[in-house]
This record gives structure tokens, C-alpha cells and sequence, in this order.
């Protein structure tokens, strides 16, 4: 059984139908991309699958469960994480603090340990400040653990996202064009990132508009056209499809 079964989704805002009666698989341990050109759905489907918006019609299903409808908090707990398009940075805080921030559902939330600054709640907050500089310099950013947010690059804050991101010890994780605005070195960062925490375990399910990057990295491709599922394969496969060819360049090329 695959990991993610999503089956006959569809969201409509109003006479808008933003997706529709998209249909796929994604197997445990692989790299999923999802492409097509602006407007055609992608962003609409991670917020699907992730909680943000509940779907008009249609089942996702995480190792057999149905999930359709959760919010995002309760997929967090089933090991769902995700970034977004805009980043969502505390940068009145460390980078370290908003790594341990994507740790928040393994703290202890008792408000008596807390006000009181219990000697076992200390040793927590240690050790997931230690974790939490720990998954910076897996990502990259080991120099930046004690700077803060706001003097820290673009680049370097879209892996800061990734690394709170895998702070929640996803089993799944959503990445949400990561590459944007990155310059080529910056791209080429992120890409050994995806394929290095592909490479630990976690599934990635990925919208990018580096065509580079995504045929480069990716096991499978769903190709995405008004909302509606034009294609899905391999790399190479996509990359000789006519109906992609045509929606990407224009019928005519």
C-alpha cells in the first residue's frame, strides 16, 4: 500500500474548481513533485492534503487512515509537516528559537511546570535546543544557531523553514517551492537538502518551478493544468509527454 492515497479531489470556491478529481499514489521514501504552470492547482492541493482547506469532494488516506478533512494540528501529530510559499519566520526570535518552535508538540505545555521552571522542564528545553542546533547544521546553517532571524539572508531562511519544519519529526513533508527567489548557488543548497532528507527517511512532496531542480531530484511527477491532473510519471517520462509540451510551451510548439 502506498504511503499517501489521494483519490477523485476537488475544492470549489464559489463557481471556481480549483482542483478537480485529482487522483495519486505516493510510495514511503521517495521524492513526489508536483509542477504545472501558475494558477494550475498546486498550492491549492498542498493546503488540501495539509489541513489548510477542507475539499468539496474526495478521500486522502495517510498508511490506510482517512485524513481528509483534519486540520493541520492533528496532521502534525501523524507526522505531516510542510513549509510555505511566504516565509513564516518569528524574526524577533533566534534561529535556533524557531527551530525548537516546529518541536512544540513534543514540549510539555503544563503552565504549573512552567511557572515554576521545574529542574525536568529545563533539561527538556535543553536537550531540544541541542536537537534543534543539530538539525541546523544538517540543513546547513550551523554558523547561525545563535544569530537572529532578521539578519540572516533569504536563502539561509528558507533552509531555516525547512529545518523548523523537520523539528516536528515528520514521517512526511511538504515543501512548497523552496527554491523561490534562491539565487543558482542557493538553489543547488536546497536541492542537495531535499535529496539529503529524502535520503534519511522522509518523504518529500514537492511544488517547484525549477524544472532543473525537480527532474534532477524527483522519483515521480504529477503535471498539474486548470486544476486537473494532465500527467504523471517519470522524469523522463514527463519531459516527452506531448499534453505537458503543449501546456508548459503552447500547442503550436
Amino acid at each position: 500500500m502506498s504511503m499517501l492515497q489521494v483519490k477523485d479531489l476537488s475544492i470549489h470556491f464559489g463557481g471556481v474548481k480549483a482542483v478537480q478529481n485529482v487522483t495519486f499514489n505516493i510510495d514511503a521514501g521517495i521524492v513526489y513533485a508536483v509542477i504545472g504552470p501558475n494558477g494550475a492547482g498546486k498550492t491549492t492541493l498542498f493546503n488540501l492534503i495539509t489541513g489548510v482547506y477542507k475539499p468539496t469532494t474526495g478521500e486522502i488516506t495517510l498508511d490506510g487512515e482517512a485524513i481528509h478533512g483534519k486540520s493541520p494540528n492533528e496532521l502534525a501529530t501523524r507526522g505531516v509537516a510542510r513549509t510555505f510559499q511566504n516565509l513564516q519566520i518569528c524574526m524577533n526570535m533566534s534561529a535556533v528559537e524557531n527551530v525548537m518552535v516546529g518541536a512544540h508538540l513534543r514540549l510539555d505545555r503544563n503552565l504549573v511546570k512552567a511557572a515554576l521552571r521545574l529542574p525536568g522542564l529545563k533539561k527538556r528545553d535543553a536537550e531540544l535546543r541541542e536537537e534543534a542546533s543539530e538539525l541546523m547544521n544538517f540543513v546547513g546553517l550551523g554558523q547561525y544557531v545563535e544569530t537572529r532571524a532578521d539578519a540572516m539572508s533569504y536563502g539561509a531562511l528558507k533552509r531555516l523553514e525547512i529545518a523548523r519544519a523537520l523539528a516536528m519529526k515528520p514521517r512526511l513533508i511538504f515543501l512548497d517551492e523552496p527554491a523561490a527567489g534562491l539565487n543558482p548557488k542557493e538553489t543547488i543548497e536546497v536541492d542537495h537538502l531535499v535529496r539529503k532528507i529524502a535520503d534519511s527517511g522522509v518523504t518529500v512532496v514537492l511544488v517547484e518551478h525549477d524544472m532543473k531542480m525537480v527532474m534532477n531530484l524527483s522519483d515521480r511527477i504529477l503535471v498539474l493544468n486548470y486544476g486537473k491532473k494532465l500527467a504523471e510519471g517519470t522524469g523522463e517520462e514527463i519531459r516527452t509527454n506531448p499534453d505537458v509540451i503543449a501546456a508548459y510551451l503552447g500547442a503550436h510548439a
